[in-house]
């Protein structure tokens, strides 16, 4: 049974498929939530990049279309909405696949099949900051992070150079912490943080947090 909280939740459905965003809508139709639907008139990257897209608490999205469109529109909803809560739903999940969907700070994984029944109970568990996620793929994934993380750190292009600093700062962003976390830990400023980031982004030649994350974690995989 929903939880009262869930009254005010607004959840935000992102498909290029007309049948698939009828289904999402009839599913959570009769649900206490706030339902945003958007089809989505594009599945190329750059359009995903650039897309304008509604506020909401959390955000379901069908990622039955390229990897590469899907990881655009992740980044592209991180980006604008940093606190913003994300449902990836597909046809069916590869352990890789997973592991990079959690990683670029994706908090629930469903099939269309466990959608139908379980999607009404993951959308306030994950709003509340929790995983909707086969646990014991949850856990060899935090399995892979801890001993991935012992001694070995990202490394941007060979001929770059990133400080002390901007090391301390690039690690919270792949802990997935907001700059007012990773600004407590390292007691700076909001300020500060947000300095390092714009040079983190410029060192690594990208645009965006998100498309800095799994370009750190791409580099880390290639380098196992």
């Amino acid at each position: 049974m929903v939880k009262e909280a869930a009254k005010s939740l607004r959840v935000c459905i992102l498909s290029p498929h007309p049948m698939v965003l009828e289904e999402f809508h009839r599913l959570l139709e009769n649900s206490p939530f706030q339902l945003v639907v958007k089809q989505l008139d594009s599945t190329l990257a750059p359009d995903l990049r650039s897309l304008q897209i509604p506020r909401a608490a959390v955000f379901v999205i069908d990622a039955h279309a390229a990897p590469r469109a899907a990881n655009a529109l992740i980044g592209n909803v991180l980006e604008r909405y940093p606190n913003g809560r994300l449902i990836v739903v597909d046809q069916k999940f590869k352990e890789a696949t997973s592991y990079a969907l959690l990683r670029m700070g994706v908090k629930g994984l469903l099939t269309y099949s466990e959608a139908r029944e379980q999607l009404v109970h993951a959308l306030p568990l994950v709003a509340s900051g929790g995983f909707w996620v086969p646990r014991e793929l949850l856990s060899r994934f935090v399995d892979t992070i801890l001993n991935g993380m012992r001694g070995r750190r990202p490394q941007a292009e060979a001929n770059t150079e990133l400080s002390r600093r901007e090391r301390e700062v690039l690690d919270g962003l792949l802990e997935n912490l907001a700059n007012k976390e990773i600004a407590s830990r390292l007691n700076i400023s909001e300020r500060t943080v947000k300095f390092h980031v714009s040079n983190l982004l410029a060192k690594f030649n990208v645009r965006r947090r998100a498309d800095l994350i799994l370009l750190c974690y791409q580099q880390r995989s290639q380098n196992t």
